[in-house]
């Protein structure tokens, strides 16, 4: 293994640990050349494990600090990177309150669940020593079952390296350039998509005066996945929406002369205007975003409540039919 034998215990360690960190490397790939390396007997396989174990328990180390600190606001920070935030705590969520700390034991070997499992550890409050122990044994079993992939099938990685390492180049611009392309295509139609959003902005003042003035306005709260929190507020007559199921769910039904008004918790409205954009895409021109979001709404002084309308009083009061789950 030509390129392989430069590999270490310290980039083992950092391998794994910058992978906990919910960082694109491939650590996996790593473990297994690693397994291949002690196989050769250019590496000692006690302190490949023991690299690796070390690695993993400082990456979830942080998350379970930060899960300590913060709680469930780390916890949605892991999530909104899933399909379906809230789908994703509540799933994790489950599987904690069933398992306990034993759920550490195969979190990583279940998409989804192991950047989920540390922070949710350290929110509900685990004890440190039961959390290094749990994560150690899981650590070791998910080490242990790559590494040792790599030992079996050492022949064949050793030729899989020498491949790669021949067109290397080749293979990188095969599949790094239509990965720069996506996410580029992803990161302009984000920002194309806020910058058109600022001509369809209302600011709190303004939102506040047509409500007084009885104008027909269907307020959506995006703060779905936050209310998993109870006594989440939000604006006085809004209905609290999932934002996964506006964008992507059953058509909403709202009459022609009701405007709509979305707001979530983030100043810059990234969840408003993905909701907004979505809705515009199916027909709806009169959405609006809230200026500022809930926060600026909140700074000046204007009122909120925990008693938001469900559904079916906006139905009654404006003819409007929310997708819900």
């Amino acid at each position: 293994m030509t390129g392989a034998t430069q590999l270490t215990y310290s980039g083992i360690w950092l391998a794994v640990f910058t992978r906990q960190l919910c960082l694109p490397v491939p650590a996996v790939l790593f473990l297994m050349s690693a397994g291949a390396l002690a196989m050769e007997g250019q590496l000692h396989l006690s302190l490949v494990l023991l690299a690796d174990v070390v690695g993993c328990l400082c990456g979830d180390g942080v998350w379970f600090w930060l899960g300590r600190r913060w709680g469930s606001r780390v916890i949605r920070l892991v999530c909104s990177v899933s399909g379906d935030p809230r789908m994703c705590a509540e799933r994790s969520r489950g599987f904690f309150d069933t398992w306990g700390l034993r759920i550490l034991v195969v979190a990583k070997f279940v998409p989804g669940l192991d950047g989920v499992t540390p922070p949710l550890a350290g929110a509900e409050g685990a004890s440190v020593a039961g959390f290094v122990a749990y994560d150690s044994v899981g650590s070791l079993l998910w080490t242990a079952g790559y590494a040792g992939l790599g030992v079996i099938f050492a022949n064949q990685l050793d030729r899989g390296l020498l491949l790669a390492e021949r067109f290397g180049l080749l293979l990188g611009v095969v599949l790094g350039v239509p990965l720069l392309v996506y996410v580029t295509w992803r990161l302009v139609h984000l920002l194309v998509v806020i910058r058109h959003l600022r001509l369809r902005r209302i600011s709190p003042a303004l939102l506040q005066h047509r409500l007084d003035d009885g104008d027909k306005i269907a307020i959506m709260d995006l703060l779905y996945f936050e209310a998993m929190e109870a006594g989440i507020a939000g604006i006085p007559g809004a209905v609290r929406a999932d934002p996964t199921r506006l964008r992507n769910g059953p058509r909403l039904v709202v009459p022609e002369d009701v405007d709509i008004v979305v707001y979530c918790s983030s100043k810059n409205e990234i969840t408003s205007a993905r909701v907004a954009d979505a809705l515009r895409k199916r027909g709806f021109e009169d959405v609006w975003v809230l200026e500022g979001g809930l926060d600026a709404w909140v700074l000046e002084g204007r009122p909120v409540t925990t008693a938001l309308s469900t559904p079916e009083e906006v139905a009654a009061r404006m003819g409007i039919v929310i997708p819900t789950a």
